[in-house]
């Protein structure tokens, strides 16, 4: 439970900007910055012109920070 917690308070929730930049990494998508305000593909989306800067920060170590790649097969 102190793991989902620590990952609340981080900002690296479902839908997030952390999460969307390793989820677009992962899956071999462009760099393209946004969150969801909820959870992903569910709820409003937040395109990179309406992030502050900080959001924009969070996607990009979610992007730069996944290692892992979708083996598509």
């Amino acid at each position: 439970m102190a793991a989902a917690n620590s990952d609340i308070i981080l900002g690296r929730r479902y839908g997030g900007p952390y999460d969307r930049g390793s989820a677009d990494r992962y899956y071999g998508r462009p760099f393209n910055p946004h969150y969801y305000k909820g959870n992903s593909y569910s709820s409003e989306l937040v395109s990179m012109e309406d992030m502050t800067q900080d959001e924009i920060s969070d996607y990009t170590n979610g992007w730069n920070e996944e290692q892992d790649r979708k083996e598509w097969r």
